[in-house]
């Protein structure tokens, strides 16, 4: 029994749909967890060595202003990841409780909540980042644009924004209810072996 072409032309973009958000999930989980691999690795090399130049010879004079950029990095890299990955702050007991209609309800108004604190954030961290930039100051040891170390902050804020509507998106197209636009489940395992 043959289907109706309609029928196979929305079966085969929903299929293109996923694949691309599959590729997407993908390159964002690689970006996301190396930015925050390497962001502590190098924070904590940077200290130990800081620590060790200090005690033996001249402390390193950079390590200071260095160590609270990689931590803004890791900081809005990490908002971003938590959003995605559901491993955010919630009332796991009330939720787990709950049948999954009354899950899928609650997990819609959070992530619309979630969504509009996330991208109200990120227009607020846009404007102090020009008002920085119009200040034109410098960092004192590198002599980096301030601003230019603050974009992170708008660029964490607005991921985690998109994070959210990913989820109500997920929750609108799936059946089942789910956490995050990657978490079924609070149990699922987080799917970062190959890294």
């Amino acid at each position: 029994m043959q289907e109706p072409s309609g029928a196979t032309g929305v079966r085969g973009h929903r299929g293109l749909v996923k694949r691309i958000s599959g590729y997407f999930s993908a390159a964002l989980d690689f970006f996301e967890v190396t930015i925050l691999s390497l962001g502590v690795f190098s924070l904590a090399a940077l200290l130990i060595a800081n620590v060790v130049a200090r005690n033996f010879f001249r402390s390193i004079y950079w390590a200071e202003e260095m160590s609270s950029i990689l931590v803004l990095f890791i900081t809005f890299v990490g908002v971003s990841y938590a959003v995605r990955k559901a491993r955010h702050i919630r009332m796991g007991a009330i939720f787990d409780a709950l049948p999954p209609r009354a899950q899928k309800v609650m997990i819609m108004i959070i992530s619309i909540y979630g969504a509009v604190i996330m991208f109200y954030m990120a227009n607020v961290s846009w404007d102090y980042v020009m008002r920085a930039r119009a200040t034109q100051q410098v960092t004192p040891a590198l002599r980096i644009p301030f601003w230019i170390t603050l974009l992170i902050i708008v660029i964490g804020f607005f991921s985690s924004g998109l994070q959210y509507v990913r989820t109500i998106i997920k929750n609108i197209v799936e059946k089942d209810v789910w956490l995050s636009p990657e978490q079924q489940s609070e149990y699922e395992p987080e799917g970062t072996e190959g890294y």
